[in-house]
């Protein structure tokens, strides 16, 4: 299974990461500093790193230096709240292979972290494609078919099916999906889910996402 360190001090975003890569079947590990990320880098456990910039001791742009001039090949991923020119141009000429401003939403997050990882050879096809019943989705190509029709989604209806995908025949609450596909600024209250799920319902068939009553949507 694909192990991922998250380095982000901010308890709330560390905590949506991992709680979020988990669920999608990565193996995340958090740590809220610079030189534990080292260590934990040097042990060879990992297969990619998601990198916040502001850091306590050492900042990301440091730990990227030091992890590149020791030869560490693997995938790194910039993760900031700065968003000048500047920032990204410096985190990418110091060697990380992507660069994502917060608030970012979470489908987007899947998305670049799977990307990295076909680069580097550790993403195998069979990861690309979530099946249930006659429902599938190619996370490569973007495709969804539905027995032998394919059909056109949007990308939220799209992100919003690999979550059910992902987790067939489980109760997926509507704080649950919000976080997942809508982002960590997500707003409580809204029905935008409920939305959404119907939409869904029109375009895969209503029978393939139940309602469960006062907890949320399920894939069957």
């Amino acid at each position: 299974m694909t192990s991922i360190l998250i380095v982000e001090d901010e308890a709330r975003i560390s905590s949506f990461i991992e709680k979020g890569l988990a669920a999608a079947g990565y193996t995340p590990t958090v740590v809220g500093n610079g030189l534990d990320a080292l260590d934990y880098v040097a042990t060879g456990s990992f297969d990619l790193v998601l990198l916040d910039v502001g850091l306590p001791g050492i900042d990301g742009f440091e730990v990227l230096a030091r992890l590149r001039a020791a030869g560490e090949t693997m995938p790194i991923i910039m993760l900031t709240a700065r968003t000048s020119t500047d920032d990204t141009v410096a985190g990418l000429d110091g060697g990380a292979n992507d660069y994502l401003p917060k608030p970012f939403k979470f489908d987007e997050l899947v998305a670049r972290i799977r990307l990295r990882l076909r680069e580097s050879g550790q993403q195998t096809v069979a990861e690309t494609v979530l099946r249930h019943g006659e429902v599938a989705l190619d996370l490569r190509t973007r495709r969804v078919t539905v027995g032998e029709r394919t059909i056109d989604l949007s990308a939220r209806e799209f992100a919003l099916a690999e979550q059910f995908l992902r987790h067939p025949d489980q109760v997926l609450s509507r704080e649950q999906l919000l976080s997942r596909v809508w982002g960590f600024d997500f707003d409580p209250g809204s029905n935008v889910v409920d939305v959404y799920v119907r939409y869904l319902r029109g375009k895969i068939g209503a029978d393939r996402i139940e309602t469960v009553r006062g907890m949320g949507y399920r894939l069957v």
